[in-house]
């Protein structure tokens, strides 16, 4: 008598799924006001990482980079990067955990003068 656990059909869908390429997309718009977004998505699985960049009318331009993992509670990080059209710099991270009753994120900004702000927040759902 041959009995069969699970386990083995669980490995070979695993092998499987993982073999599966990751997924990606990529597109550019043009803005309302006259600027530029572009946008770049790669994921694989509960995974996933993307990229913005936004060029303003003025010169200024907005930079981003982010990962996130889905779950029963998603959990992202992201660090960004802005110059105005006057050349003051912007740079920041910031860290999300999204659950089902609650969302909280953590961040830091350091300004142009070097003045760094921190915050938090926290959000009932």
């Amino acid at each position: 008598m041959h009995t069969s656990s699970g386990w083995g059909w669980a490995l070979a869908v695993s092998v499987l799924l993982g073999a599966l390429p990751a997924a990606a997309a990529e597109w550019t718009r043009d803005t309302a006001h006259g600027g530029q977004v572009t946008r770049s998505i790669t994921g694989s699985g509960p995974y996933y990482s993307g990229q913005t960049t936004r060029v303003g009318p003025n010169g200024g331009t907005y930079s981003s980079s982010g990962a996130c993992r889905d779950g029963v509670v998603d959990r992202c990080r992201r660090s960004f990067q802005a110059t105005g059209p006057n050349g003051q710099t912007y740079s920041g991270h910031r860290a999300t955990a999204r659950g089902p009753y609650q969302v909280r994120s953590i961040g830091t900004v350091t300004g142009p003068r070097g003045n760094v702000g921190i915050g938090a927040r926290r959000h009932w759902r």
